[in-house]
């Protein structure tokens, strides 16, 4: 029988994937990473350890596959990882689909952001016609590897019996999250680490409920369309309000003018990297904050059958993994 391929399977989204298809039934998974780790390959999932940036590995991977979820990818804050997301998300997504083409897959979704569409300097909720907003999304690696990554894939991926979905969740909060490719800000917060309030706004999702529309996606899904995957637009004031209700931990009770606070951090940033140390906090996250990451998930919802939880739930089983997990609290209790 066919198989589903999950690049990047073993991932904060993949492993929440991977989880709901076993549940489901699914019995022909194959995962592509680096290390597929032993509760996948216990639950009968075919390990294919390699980098879809190596065509050889991709060819590989691809045999036999009719559907691909196309998650691989590399998150960084810092401009500096350029080259490295680039490379993951430009030429990986060209090999695996050129792989993909050559075995016949018949449908590819792919894990992009909503930060190729849904980000602004005021306070506005945006949807997938929206234009892309060049002059912002030019300003930070991340977001524009994943703009071109979706043009890559669009180019690679068309033509008779091909259907190409691309996803663009939010920022992914909830448990899970081992390598906190997500959920830092959160253990930030935790830590006292913020030092003040950003003027901005975000869209967050629980990962486990962004799964749904990723599973939908392949048979309800329409070819070379994007869906916004998002739950809760917050201002970062009211963010940071709710996770200290729920935490404990009080909010930065400082407020600083975006004037200020986006070329203050740019300094502190530039001082301790000439001193070879690691800055208190990445500038291009101060100045990420200062935008606003409103959007509108309706289509997502229509389509896709998008269902999401109550956002203190998930900012709640969020605070409460990362203090298990990373802050050791709750170690020796019941």
């Amino acid at each position: 029988m066919a198989k589903t391929l999950i690049t990047g399977g073993t991932g904060f989204l993949g492993s929440h994937i991977v989880k709901q298809l076993i549940d489901a039934g699914e019995k022909n998974l194959r995962v592509m990473a680096s290390s597929v780790p032993e509760w996948m390959t216990d639950e009968g999932v075919e390990a294919c350890e390699g980098s879809v940036t190596n065509a050889d590995d991709c060819a590989s991977a691809v045999k036999g596959v009719s559907l691909i979820y196309h998650l691989a990818g590399k998150v960084s804050r810092d401009n500096a990882d350029a080259a490295a997301m680039n490379s993951v998300h430009l030429q990986g997504t060209r090999i695996l689909l050129e792989a993909a083409t050559e075995a016949k897959v018949k449908t590819v979704v792919l894990a992009s952001s909503s930060g190729t569409i849904a980000v602004s300097k005021k306070q506005e909720i945006l949807d997938e016609t929206y234009p892309a907003p060049m002059d912002l999304i030019s300003r930070f690696a991340y977001y524009s590897s994943k703009y071109y990554q979706e043009k890559t894939a669009l180019e690679n991926f068309d033509g008779k019996g091909k259907k190409l979905v691309i996803l663009n969740p939010s920022l992914l909060l909830g448990p899970g999250d081992e390598r906190l490719s997500s959920t830092k800000p959160i253990l930030d917060f935790l830590g006292r680490k913020i030092p003040f309030t950003p003027s901005g706004g975000l869209n967050f999702i629980d990962a486990r409920d962004a799964v749904g529309a990723f599973l939908n996606a392949p048979t309800k899904g329409r070819h070379k369309e994007k869906y916004l995957i998002g739950a809760e637009n917050m201002s970062f004031e009211k963010f940071f309000g709710r996770i200290e209700r729920l935490s404990g931990i009080p909010a930065p009770s400082l407020k600083v003018p975006k004037s200020i606070s986006v070329p203050a951090a740019g300094v502190i940033d530039s001082v301790f990297r000439n001193l070879n140390r690691t800055p208190p906090f990445e500038a291009k996250e101060v100045e990420q904050a200062e935008l606003f990451w409103y959007f509108t998930s309706s289509k997502a919802k229509e389509t896709l059958g998008l269902e999401t939880r109550d956002p203190s739930e998930t900012l709640h089983e969020t605070i409460k993994y990362l203090r298990q997990n990373f802050l050791g609290e709750g170690v020796f209790s019941d």
